[in-house]
């Protein structure tokens, strides 16, 4: 489905509400709605809107993980391993 099908005014989200909860689902995909010309907000299901809010927790790892590579915060996996080892927590 094209993005300029899920734009709509909010006069349309008032008099479609129940019609849009029910195919935010099968569509996949968020409606945009506008107000005075302007996209002004973002309706998606929870199902999609989790998986969003899962993908940006990874990305923030990720960045998080980079930059301590960056700034030479890194350990050789051995010496981790050995480490625990010494420890008693590594099986």
């Amino acid at each position: 489905m094209k993005l300029s099908d899920q734009i709509k005014p909010i006069s349309y989200l008032k008099s479609h509400t129940a019609e849009i909860f029910r195919n935010l689902e099968k569509q996949g995909s968020p409606l945009i709605i506008t107000q005075n010309g302007e996209a002004k907000a973002v309706v998606q299901d929870i199902h999609s809107y989790e998986q969003d809010q899962e993908r940006l927790a990874l990305l923030k790892i990720l960045a998080l993980g980079n930059r301590q590579v960056e700034e030479g915060r890194v350990q050789a996996a051995e010496d981790v391993i050995a480490r625990l080892r010494s420890k008693g927590l590594e099986r």
